[in-house]
């Protein structure tokens, strides 16, 4: 037997996306950038395909850019707002996706804008006050805070800091990967100016995502060669991963309410097996109750002796789950969020992840092999 808990990484494909997917692949092969009827038939899937991402989050069909996932989407909104808005000044955490942190720390090495980190508490949950005094402080700057984190599950109140960053002229940027499809957004409610969205974080493909862009913003291309995407990204557009990713955003948004009730418990469940099975075992992140993500379990384990090989004894035993952010897996360092909480350094953080395919067996049996691999 095996078992997938490492979804916040990717998620497997629906099959009614991959049907989608299929019929674009066999019956829409034109450019899209064509002028005869082959390629406009290839254009209308594209365009249709933008208006259901549109609908679904309260946005105009204007204000969605395809790109190739939430990497490239938080690099535009930070590069194009240094270069193309005139923004000084960017206010973001420590545990940010290295996409948001690593572009931003790039821009304030080069003296084109200076980052200010905000204040987070144990649980990794934004200072609203500190965020309040920096933006006050640092008016018509860039706060780049995403939603949800995606190891230890941390929510944001989107609305809150959409409010806060108005009231002093600030642009808002949230990296909304983790939560797309797993919770209703609508930017217009939120007041918010730029979101990043990957798809196979909803069992839709990967290299295909979008960049909401609040229609006021005027930003330039940081890809050029082309007059694809209203001349915001050169390239032919990537006709079946948009598609797809219409069609799991469609999917994913029809069942939030239920798959929201069912991944809450079986995360309630498996947090309260690790409690009794493994002396000792805590956990990071608000993980009980509403301020956290309920796909995320951030496990806190005991000293041992297992160590780094914890994953790959548990991959031996069947059981598919992640130390961190799966998207720097490769890296020799630790999880830099878990350092940014004051994770302690003689304990092991585990990740488990919950998506529409998990189970309650799945579940239990995770635990099961948790337990002999760290007590056996």
């Amino acid at each position: 037997m095996r078992v997938y808990l490492d979804n916040a990484a990717t998620t497997p494909l629906d099959p009614e996306v991959v049907s989608a997917m299929t019929d674009v692949l066999s019956n829409y092969f034109g450019n899209p950038s064509a002028q005869h009827a082959i390629g406009r038939n290839a254009k209308g899937k594209m365009e249709v395909a933008r208006r259901q991402i549109a609908e679904l989050i309260n946005a105009k069909s204007s204000e969605i850019l395809f790109t190739s996932g939430g990497t490239e989407a938080d690099n535009i909104v930070i590069r194009s707002a240094v270069y193309d808005l005139g923004i000084k000044h960017i206010i973001t955490s420590p545990i940010e996706h290295h996409a948001v942190l690593s572009t931003v720390e790039e821009m304030h090495n080069k003296g084109l804008a200076t980052m200010h980190l905000v204040e987070i508490n144990a649980l990794g949950e934004i200072n609203l006050d500190h965020l309040k005094q920096l933006a006050a402080e640092f008016p018509e700057s860039l706060i780049s805070l995403m939603h949800a984190n995606n190891e230890i599950g941390t929510l944001l109140d989107l609305k809150k800091v959409a409010d806060i960053a108005k009231a002093h002229h600030c642009l808002f940027h949230s990296d909304t990967v983790q939560t797309i499809g797993h919770y209703k957004i609508d930017v217009q409610e939120l007041g918010i100016d730029f979101i990043a969205c990957s798809a196979h974080k909803f069992n839709g493909p990967k290299g295909s995502g979008f960049l909401y862009i609040r229609n006021i913003h005027k930003l330039k291309p940081i890809i050029t060669g082309g007059g694809q995407e209203k001349n915001m990204r050169a390239g032919t557009e990537n006709l079946y991963g948009i598609v797809g990713l219409a069609k799991a955003l469609e999917i994913a948004n029809k069942a939030i309410a239920e798959e929201t009730i069912r991944l809450q418990s079986l995360k309630l469940l498996m947090r309260t097996l690790i409690s009794q099975s493994i002396p000792g075992a805590l956990f990071n992140g608000p993980s009980t109750d509403l301020n956290s993500l309920y796909t995320v379990l951030n496990v806190s384990l005991p000293p041992n002796e297992i160590g780094n090989m914890l994953l790959f004894k548990l991959d031996i035993e069947g059981v598919c789950a992640s130390g961190g952010s799966a998207c720097s897996s490769g890296a020799s360092t630790g999880s830099h969020v878990l350092a940014a909480i004051n994770h302690p350094a003689d304990r092991t953080g585990l990740r488990f992840s919950f998506g529409k395919y998990t189970t309650e067996a799945d579940i239990r049996f995770a635990v099961e092999k948790l337990k002999t691999v760290l007590l056996n």
